[in-house]
């Protein structure tokens, strides 16, 4: 790694800060409502959101500055079973094409904010809402967490925080203050702030990429030339395992990880808050729609993306640690103007997501615990106080979580925050589709899959830890090593499934359903869901 500051590259990652910050608090001027007191404005934009506001607010969720830096990582350390990435955002768009248009249109013809709102008023259940509010929030947490991890590899490439030897508030400074950059505009605009960044974000990541995917090989010799050096190192014997290090094509006891890890990823990356949060921003079903149908353009470059963790190889870098392995290529590989330039936007890219992210973590908490348990008759405004008050406390929390554990462990706690949230979509799919599951059945296979996922995920160990290691373990039946979330996720089906038999058959109370049928493709401007028209509820219903 180079030594000292990198002042260039520094200065031009503080001018595309400055610029985005001014964006983030000009934002709550954009677009801006005659009542800004509600969450339908603060924390989803005003329902008011078109194609492409969607697409870049989605593209900037799903695609962080974590993924920018962890992808080409995990195949910098261990070859092509890191590209698991692309198959599961591959098969994940026609999933969300399937249900996604089905939940936006009953959400704003009742006014939900959250999905457990749909899960509370499709099987009269408040205890399954909390359930998965509860999930949503945990899952959430480690999320936020990485993305300012994302920030801090930046920072630590640049030579901004001092040595090992600083002291840990001089190292750690510039982390706070873009921690409360983020925690101030996101306070004051909501979600409209990181929607108006999201153009910035995605821009420049884009404009990163291509630069990268032409410029790096030319000066590297070429593909052959990086491919070569790839397969070299991963061919060799790693000392501890005794194994090669990995393999440009995953082995085939492999494969079953590999495909178990990207089927599991796809099912899950939609159950997270913050990929509802900015569906239901959108102002039509249509929107929706579209936006699957071209989301895949982010797959595209999630792709040359990883191709990164190659490229780190081939041009010789070394670092203890693997998050360091593509800011350190840019580094070392660009100019510094243009260096500066792809750290912005690996840092931006970390204040869009975590912005989102503690605005849907907070919107959970106020609508489906403060609302549902400890204040029913709360009223619009004072449930927009209390979810902007929760959102600085989860980024609070997720700034902890970074400052005061190792790396390593908050990556490993993300994980286990997939295998989670992957646990509560029988409640929230199936009930798009279907009334026959029954409540409590569900809130039984939820629970059976969130003890198994954890306890088995704490029985996995690494060389780095003893327990949380890693997401895969061996699947019981098959015997091959799979994905945890997604054998969790089988039995938590099989006993919903078995429950709900048992609990028709001496006909336990189901609760009451507050949709109907006509709730599940509702359009804009359909009676009840035309922002000039109330929202259908369970008192009018």
């Amino acid at each position: 790694m180079n030594e000292g500051v990198n002042v260039v590259a520094l200065v031009v990652f503080c001018l595309f800060f400055v610029a985005v910050t001014v964006m983030g608090f000009l934002a709550a001027r954009w677009r801006r409502a005659a009542n800004e007191n509600s969450l339908d404005e603060w924390g989803l934009g005003g329902r008011s959101f078109g194609t492409w506001i969607t697409w870049f607010l989605l593209g900037g969720d799903l695609y962080t500055a974590y993924t920018f830096v962890a992808v080409p990582a995990a195949i910098y350390a261990g070859g092509a079973a890191g590209f698991f990435a692309v198959p599961y955002t591959i098969l994940v768009y026609p999933l969300i094409f399937t249900f996604l248009p089905r939940l936006w249109s009953v959400s704003h013809r009742h006014g939900y904010v959250t999905t457990s709102d749909f899960v509370r008023g499709r099987y009269g259940s408040k205890g399954l809402s909390l359930a998965v509010a509860v999930t949503g929030i945990l899952a959430t947490m480690p999320y936020i967490a990485l993305q300012l991890v994302g920030i801090q590899a930046v920072l630590d490439v640049m030579g901004v925080g001092g040595g090992e030897d600083t002291h840990w508030f001089v190292k750690d400074l510039p982390l706070l203050i873009a921690f409360g950059v983020l925690a101030a505009y996101t306070y004051s605009s909501g979600l409209r702030a990181p929607a108006l960044i999201a153009f910035v974000k995605d821009t420049l990541i884009y404009l990163v990429i291509a630069v990268a995917i032409i410029y790096i090989p030319i000066k590297l010799g070429g593909f052959d030339a990086i491919f070569e050096a790839a397969s070299g190192k991963f061919e060799t014997v790693n000392p501890v395992t005794e194994k090669p290090t990995g393999a440009l094509v995953p082995a085939e006891p492999g494969q079953w990880t590999y495909a178990t890890l990207a089927l599991g990823s796809a099912l899950a990356l939609f159950m997270y808050p913050h990929s509802i949060t900015a569906t239901l921003s959108s102002k039509s079903r249509e929107v929706i729609r579209r936006n699957t149908t071209i989301l895949p353009l982010y797959s595209l470059m999630l792709g040359l993306l990883a191709l990164l963790g190659f490229m780190a190889i081939a041009a010789g870098i070394k670092v203890a640690n693997g998050q360091l392995a593509i800011p350190q290529l840019f580094e070392d590989m660009f100019p510094g103007w243009f260096a500066g330039v792809a750290f912005a936007a690996i840092g931006i890219g970390a204040l869009v997501p975590a912005a989102i992210m503690s605005i849907a973590a907070a919107n959970l908490f106020t609508r489906n615990i403060y609302k549902d348990f400890l204040k029913p008759d709360a009223t619009p405004e004072q449930e927009t106080k209390v979810s902007k008050i929760v959102s600085l406390l989860v980024k609070v929390g997720a700034l902890v979580f970074v400052l005061g554990m190792d790396k390593t462990v908050a990556i490993n706690f993300q994980l286990l925050g997939g295998i989670w949230i992957l646990q509560t979509f029988p409640a929230l799919v199936a009930g798009l589709f279907t009334r026959w599951f029954h409540r409590w059945a569900l809130i039984a296979g939820w629970a059976v899959g969130m003890v198994y996922g954890t306890w088995q995920a704490y029985l996995v160990s690494s060389p780095t830890q003893k327990h949380f290691g890693g997401s895969s373990a061996e699947m019981p039946v098959i015997g091959e090593i799979g994905y945890i979330g997604l054998t969790a996720f089988v039995l938590n089906v099989l006993v919903t499934v078995v429950l709900t038999f048992v609990l028709r058959a001496v006909k336990a109370p189901e609760g009451v359903d507050e949709t109907s049928p006509s709730d599940y493709t509702a359009d804009a401007g359909d009676p009840g869901v035309d922002p000039e028209l109330p929202p259908v509820t369970a008192a009018t219903h």
